[in-house]
């Protein structure tokens, strides 16, 4: 047979119903993902070259050598990297960095406070944590005798291996102000390699970790000043996204701040939390 035939033979490949549901409802227990219908398609086509990968024959055979011949153990953290989202930038949303800034990190200097902890909670590649940190070596610098450290975690191993590295497409740092680039970004030394490097004194302070947020208890450290939790809560149904918000408040010092995405709301969620700016609430 020829690799065309193979090629069309996975793309003519489905999950039949029972497949489907059986899935959805591990993704959803595993990790708050909603995986209703419509998504049927997207994770198929995501699941094909898990199954070639696999060595199986078909995505249904997939799904029996997870559920019923007890390949679920090893598989679902490699089955979670395929379903997960990772759409990041640099300063996304930038008004958030603005209050940061602005308000937050002169408030802390106020309250003499000697170190800054800052914990990105679905960090993605990398963008969110290195815009943190370059702004926190900048306000730092100014403000001598301060320090930062800045967490970092995800569901997702293979981001968080790309974000250990710290290397990203040229075109994809354009957002970062050219003083920061300068003093923050490394040009790869082969002109061939479109690419950039966050230096390594910055990405020696931030550490990594998996972190699953629909885990009953997390590994980060209590008193958190800051914990971002941006554009993951739109995943969840309403039920999980109260579940972890409480969670990450448990983690967060009173009068440190959570800042959420911009289509992310706290209405209907009793947190112990005021609102202070757009999607950026304070601990009371």
């Amino acid at each position: 047979m020829s690799a065309e035939s193979v090629y069309n033979l996975d793309i003519a490949d489905t999950l039949s119903p029972a497949s489907y549901r059986r899935l959805a409802v591990f993704i959803h227990e595993y990790s708050g993902i909603k995986m209703p219908p419509s998504k049927k398609t997207m994770l198929e086509g995501r699941l094909r070259k898990r199954v070639r990968d696999r060595g199986l024959q078909s995505l249904d055979d997939y799904c029996a050598f997870l559920f019923e011949r007890g390949g679920i153990d090893a598989e679902a953290v490699h089955l979670i990297d395929v379903v997960t989202t990772n759409k990041t930038d640099f300063f996304r949303e930038p008004a958030h960095f603005d209050f940061l800034v602005n308000e937050a990190l002169p408030g802390f200097v106020s309250e003499r406070r000697r170190e800054i902890r800052i914990w990105s909670s679905a960090c993605s590649i990398g963008a969110e944590p290195y815009t943190v940190a370059m702004l926190l070596e900048d306000f730092c610098q100014a403000n001598r005798g301060l320090d930062y450290s800045i967490l970092a975690t995800d569901l997702c191993t293979q981001v968080l291996g790309d974000a250990l590295l710290g290397i990203f497409p040229t075109a994809m740092v354009e957002p970062v102000p050219m003083p920061l680039r300068k003093r923050y970004l490394l040009a790869s030394r082969d002109p061939s390699k479109d690419v950039v490097r966050i230096a390594p004194h910055l990405r020696a302070k931030l550490s990594f970790a998996r972190q699953n947020l629909m885990d009953e208890t997390y590994a980060a450290p209590r008193d958190q000043d800051v914990i971002f939790c941006r554009n993951i809560l739109i995943y969840f149904d309403k039920a999980t996204q109260a579940t972890v918000l409480k969670r990450l408040c448990s983690h967060l010092r009173p009068g440190g701040y959570l800042f959420l995405g911009h289509s992310e709301t706290l209405v209907g969620v009793d947190l112990p939390v005021r609102p202070v700016g757009g999607t950026v609430f304070q601990r009371i």
